[in-house]
């Protein structure tokens, strides 16, 4: 039976096998374009089997690491300007999620008693901003519409719809045809199972390993263009190549602070 990969919003799985002199490498290094409104940026992504790495532009475009360890179920946020980093546990990320579900059934009681043109307005202000309205958002159906070429690869497109509205685009190949094997993403799978309770209406463009028919597409995306809110984003692979990492690269470097993240406190202020 098939599987597909689909990606959530800071990082994508895809990758060649090159052959190594020694010994084969066991890590994955994937570069990728990610355009929003006409401004580009590049991210690596550093995948291991236990483990992953990205680094995302954070306020002003600094540089920020975020690293996921499928061992400990624990997302870091590392910030090396500033010199401090965040976490947040797979217990953590279940409570934010419970809250956010909490606060969006209150929401729904208070429009449950509007006048019906007051509620509409309310929703689709709610909608504009990105934000869930009445009811969760529905799954993405996709049909596939032909084919296209991304970069070396030529891939089957396909159009994703929800409510026969166009949310997104895909363009996707056979895992074959990257040379990796699905198993090199069970990390990446662990981190969609992370971010289920807290973000299921983006589970989409959360990296999630899945059957076809779960799935809706064949194949692993080598591009992706997703709109919510007005706002278009699209991701292109660039690069991959299989590669050793050191331990380091996925550690908090020594002497960092810190902080607690939004929502999660009473765990910060601690020094490495």
């Amino acid at each position: 039976m098939k599987s597909t990969l689909s990606i959530g919003v800071w990082c994508i799985a895809a990758t060649s096998l090159l052959a190594g002199s020694a010994r084969a490498a066991d890590g994955l290094l994937i570069v990728e374009k990610t355009t929003v409104n006409g401004t580009a940026q590049t991210t690596q992504i550093q995948i291991e089997h236990t483990r992953m790495r990205a680094e995302i532009a954070g306020v002003g475009q600094s540089k920020r690491a975020v690293v996921f360890d499928g061992g400990q179920q624990v997302l870091r946020i590392i910030d090396p300007d500033k010199k401090t980093y965040s976490e947040m546990t797979k217990a953590d990320a279940d409570r934010l999620g419970g809250q956010m579900q909490d606060a969006l059934s209150q929401m729904q009681a208070q429009l449950a008693n509007m006048p019906p043109a007051q509620r509409a307005q309310i929703e689709a202000m709610m909608r504009g901003r990105g934000m869930p309205g009445m009811t969760a958002a529905p799954k993405t159906e996709y049909k596939k519409i032909g084919t296209d070429k991304v970069g070396q690869w030529t891939c089957d497109k396909y159009e994703g719809f929800q409510n026969n509205q166009k949310v997104a685009e895909l363009c996707t190949v056979e895992p074959s045809a990257l040379g990796f094997a699905m198993s090199d993403f069970e990390v990446s799978r662990q981190l969609g199972e992370f971010f289920k309770k807290m973000m299921p209406q983006n589970a989409d463009q959360l990296f999630t390993i899945g059957k076809v028919e779960d799935q809706g597409f064949s194949g692993v995306p080598v591009r992706r263009t997703f709109t919510v809110a007005g706002r278009q984003t699209t991701t292109e692979l660039a690069e991959v190549t299989r590669q050793n990492f050191a331990d380091t690269l996925f550690a908090v470097p020594a002497g960092f602070q810190k902080e607690d993240l939004p929502g999660i406190a009473g765990r910060g202020g601690r020094g490495r």
